[in-house]
């Protein structure tokens, strides 16, 4: 899970172009949105596109989880592991 998570960050910084942010930078638990990282609605979709091709994982917008899921960085990486298993 770890490594996924390293993934996830990097993935994270390539994807939404956060050029003064490093891996480092991004605690697990962190809220990616709002008060956290910053991220906001266009940066979601970037990211669920990105995350999709990647790991080939369904992101359903309209399912209630969805939201939950993109939190933080563990609850990605939670998400991600349960959909490949």
């Amino acid at each position: 899970m770890n490594e996924l998570i390293k993934e996830l960050k990097v993935l994270i910084i390539e994807v939404l172009n956060l050029e003064d942010v490093t891996p480092g930078d991004i605690a697990n638990d962190e809220p990616l949105f709002g008060d956290g990282l910053g991220l906001d609605s266009i940066d979601a979709l970037e990211l669920g596109l990105a995350l999709q091709k990647k790991y080939g994982i369904s992101i359903d917008a309209e399912n209630e989880n969805t939201k939950l899921y993109f939190s933080s960085v563990n609850n990605l990486a939670k998400f991600i592991d349960s959909g490949r298993t």
